[in-house]
Order: C-alpha cells, then structure tokens, then sequence
C-alpha cells in the first residue's frame, strides 16, 4: 500500500460505474486505503459481489432513472452515515461509429449517462456538500472529451460536455471548500473495448498501447491526497492517441 493510500481512512466516498473496469481499480484501491465506499451500478448480483469483498454499500440502479437520483442524497447518507466527502462521476457509455451511421437514440444514449446522469447526481447532492464547506466532486472524462476523432459524434459530444460541467463547477466552488477534478485518460485497457475486438483492427489502439485501469486509479489516488489547500482541476493521462473506426457499437459501465 502506499503512503497516499493509507490516508482515505473514514472518508465516504461515491463512486459510479462501479462494476466496470476503471470502477473496479478505484474500487479496489480506496477500500484498502479506507475508504467507506458506496458502490452505484446497473448489475444487481456483480455489484453486490464487488461491495461483499470491499466491505462497502451497494446501491443498484441506472444513473439516466430520475426516480433513482431522487432517492439518492437519502439512500447515500444512510448507506454512508452521512453526506459524502468524494463523489466519483465514473459511469460512462462508449459508441464508435461514422457521424451518419449514428442512430439519434444511441446518441441520446450517450447524452444521458455520459453528461445528464453525472449533471443529476452532482446536483443531487452537491447543496448537502456545500452546507457543509468541504468535499471533492471527481469527473473521470477522455481524451475524447477535448480531442475530437472520427467516429465518435456520440461519444465525444457527450464528454466534451462534461467536461463543459467541470469548468463550470470548477469556477462556482472557487472559496466554497470543495474541489472538483477532471480526470482525462486516453484509451483504457476494459472490457467496453470488447465488442471492437480492438487488436483485430488497425483503426484501433491495440490493447498492449492502451492504459490500464490501474492508472486511472492511481490518478484519482493521488489527486484525492492532496493538501485541503490544493486542488487539481485536471490531470491528463496518456498512453497512445486512441482511434477510431466505422461500424456503430455501444457499451456501458
């Protein structure tokens, strides 16, 4: 364990898309640092598995279901034992596919839980952290989210945005106590790669050029550790430049 991970210790911590692979590495290493963790994912059994092992609250739902964001401040502050310290924006949908090979509803898609499901959430709980005076809201974005590539309309419009929500709240929490992150990766080494079989195809980085998972979490580690006084509005992380292909297919975690 490193130094930086013993330091989580009673910390209540909110973390989306929590059964995938990125959510599993951050998972993993906020638990043995400490961290009280509450686990949000769609499946019910992986996700019930994953907070058994960690030790840590689930709460299964779908991030796009208004009814769910309603119940979150309370089913969080129960699971927790009150208002969360960090809460991690990590669910996300991923589509490749030519701008006119885009089907409308996979784009709303993307719009609703790359962008308006971590929107709903943050602002679901976020005037119980500003009552408060202290916290720390985590985006984790993409390379796609401020570089555009073809064959991602759907999936960079809907990170461009978020990353759009992240500046915004990186100005409105200036002196308020809280911090607010953007953690932008390029392409991550999880199984949303799957259905492109990505080391079939040259358009694609192959999975020996991607990052790992780990790496994420070793960024959101460290920002998290960070003196009060210190906040890091963004951390980029770089493997290889990720690529594109034709032919559309969606994923989520």
């Amino acid at each position: 364990m490193s130094e930086a991970s013993a330091g989580f210790s009673g910390h209540r911590v909110v973390l989306t898309g929590a059964t995938g692979g990125v959510g599993r590495a951050v998972a993993d290493r906020l638990a043995r640092g400490g961290a009280r963790l509450a686990l949000i994912a769609r499946g019910a059994a992986e996700l019930q598995e994953l907070a058994e092992r960690l030790d840590a609250a689930a709460l299964s739902g779908d991030l796009t279901d208004r009814d769910f964001i309603a119940a979150a401040p309370g089913s969080l502050s129960d699971a927790l034992g009150g208002t969360p310290d960090v809460v991690i924006n990590n669910a996300g949908a991923f589509a490749v596919a030519p701008f006119v090979d885009t089907e409308p509803e996979t784009f709303e898609r993307m719009l609703a839980v790359n962008v308006r499901a971590p929107f709903e959430l943050t602002r679901a709980l976020l005037p119980d952290m500003l009552r408060r005076g202290r916290g720390h809201l985590v985006s984790v974005g993409s390379v796609a989210g401020r570089t555009a590539f073809p064959g991602n309309a759907a999936y960079s419009a809907s990170k461009f945005g978020l990353y759009g929500l992240h500046r915004v709240l990186v100005e409105e929490l200036r002196d308020s106590g809280l911090k607010a992150t953007w953690i932008e990766p390029s392409a991550v080494d999880t199984p949303l790669w799957n259905p492109l079989e990505p080391d079939q195809r040259p358009d694609l980085p192959s999975r020996s050029e991607m990052l790992r998972p780990e790496a994420v979490a070793d960024a959101i580690e460290f920002v998290l550790s960070r003196p009060e006084n210190v906040n890091i509005e963004e951390l980029v992380i770089r493997a290889n430049s990720a690529r594109v292909g034709d032919g559309e297919r969606v994923a989520e975690e």
